[in-house]
């Protein structure tokens, strides 16, 4: 039925961040977009787009040399959308025990020859599990559809005093996919790694990313776009630190931006035993940093709402 698809690999010296030790997220990140999309490929028979990303879940640290499994599934079908469920799975390459290190769920657009949206034959699940992955996912989409409108009715100016992290440069030919768009983990992890640099800022330590969600893709970025991404921080828990991301681009010969991609992402800080460690605390200063600290907390409680979704627990091979 083409409706699965699972990598495995080793994890590299060069999927490492800073300390040597852990694979960063955003590695982490293009390996989810990478076995998604060559799920929804495999299923629709065609390109697809990664239309969003979310309620990403780091659950464990991947080690350099670890084993990883990718698996992604198709879960739910619309006109000419695939939601995929996509889980990262880690184990010592002696041992073969592998644990879960992330979860999170996809929807990818089905396009034709001409880049239009292309209808999908309809998916229906085939046990007990996948039909309880098909209902969470159902559940999800009217969910979706608010947290999507909540986020794109917020305003970032120059007013906002919080602190903020921007990188701008080429996109490369390295960075794009055979459609000339570039590819949506790519994006992800600049967008991991934006956050990141704005997360250490703030706590003057090393930070790595617990959650990210509402990672909405609204226009492609081609070779060539000058592209700019401005991570905030707007919210600040006991150990948490709530950043948001917008992403755009331009072709260098015209002048106008276009908006293509925002995302919600949450770090922490570590201490020395490796035990989550305490922030300093954001204290917004004027109506737009109140209103964007009211915009994470929302956020966190529409994400709280929402059932869990069940996935597969330790195995071995």
């Amino acid at each position: 039925m083409n409706d699965e698809m699972t990598l495995r690999f080793l994890a590299a010296p060069t999927d490492v961040s800073e300390d040597g030790t852990t694979v960063q997220a955003g590695r982490v990140l293009e390996w989810i977009d990478k076995a998604g999309y060559a799920c929804a490929v495999g299923y629709s028979g065609g390109y697809c787009v990664t239309a969003y990303v979310g309620n990403v879940h780091f659950t464990r640290p991947i080690e350099n040399g670890d084993l990883i499994e990718v698996t992604a599934r198709i879960v739910h079908t619309g006109r000419s959308s695939m939601q995929v469920v996509v889980t990262v799975d880690a184990a010592d390459v002696r041992e073969r025990v592998f644990q879960p290190a992330m979860d999170c769920i996809l929807v990818f657009v089905a396009m034709d020859e001409d880049r239009r949206a292309k209808a999908v034959r309809p998916w229906e699940p085939n046990d007990a599990a996948a039909a309880q992955l098909a209902q969470g996912a159902a559940d999800r989409v009217a969910a979706r559809a608010e947290i999507r409108k909540a986020m794109l009715a917020q305003e970032y100016t120059d007013l906002g005093t919080a602190p903020r992290e921007r990188f701008r440069f080429l996109a490369s030919p390295g960075d794009v996919n055979w459609g000339g768009n570039a590819h949506g983990g790519i994006v992800m992890r600049w967008i991991d790694e934006v956050a990141r640099a704005c997360a250490m800022g703030w706590c003057g330590k090393d930070a790595v990313a617990v959650y990210s969600g509402g990672i909405h893709f609204t226009s492609p970025i081609h070779i060539g776009d000058i592209v700019e991404l401005e991570a905030r921080l707007i919210h600040t828990g006991p150990h948490s630190m709530h950043i948001a991301v917008q992403v755009r681009a331009r072709d260098p010969r015209e002048p106008a931006w276009r908006d293509t991609t925002q995302c919600m992402t949450i770090f922490v800080t570590r201490d020395e035993s490796g035990h989550t460690a305490e922030v300093r605390q954001l204290v917004p200063v004027n109506e737009e940093d109140q209103r964007l600290d009211a915009h994470a907390l929302d956020l966190a409680r529409r994400r709280a709402e929402l059932e869990p979704m069940q996935f597969a627990t330790a195995r071995v091979y």
